[in-house]
């Protein structure tokens, strides 16, 4: 029975997961990617720290997965310029900490990943609460403006 309610409370949390997912934005379907690296990581720290291996490398995959699949495959390399260069260049790191980390049982690893997601998660929460940014008018479109002043 208490398996019956376990499966009913995860497709209820699957159903929850699926509505957020269509209804957000693209920056918080970031937010989201970031939101689940960060819980992967520190499962993954958990596991470790308690010699769960299976586990751990379960939690480790995931997170890498988020990263490459999710969070790298996002880049706009065109747009983005330099900014997604070192993006890239930044993710292409922890995907490998990370595997480091669970080849070799190093929790540091996973403590320094975990917080690169953080600062990252951070800064884009910064990014999404600013204001857009509006292109200067040109002249042309000022110049009406500035007549009447």
């Amino acid at each position: 029975m208490f398996g019956t309610m376990q499966r009913g409370v995860n497709a209820y949390a699957k159903v929850g997961l699926e509505t957020n997912v269509s209804s957000a934005s693209p920056h918080a379907l970031i937010v989201m990617l970031y939101d689940g690296a960060l819980v992967a990581v520190l499962k993954a720290l958990t596991h470790m720290k308690a010699g769960n291996i299976a586990e751990k490398g379960k939690a480790v995959s995931h997170a890498i997965a988020i990263i490459d699949n999710g969070l790298r495959a996002s880049l706009d390399r065109n747009a983005g310029g330099q900014i997604a260069a070192s993006l890239d260049s930044l993710y292409d790191y922890m995907s490998r900490q990370l595997l480091t980390a669970n080849l070799h049982n190093k929790p540091e690893m996973l403590e320094e990943v975990h917080r690169l997601l953080s600062d990252l998660r951070g800064a884009w929460n910064t990014i999404g609460a600013s204001p857009a940014v509006t292109a200067p008018q040109n002249d042309a479109a000022r110049a009406p403006l500035m007549a009447s002043a």
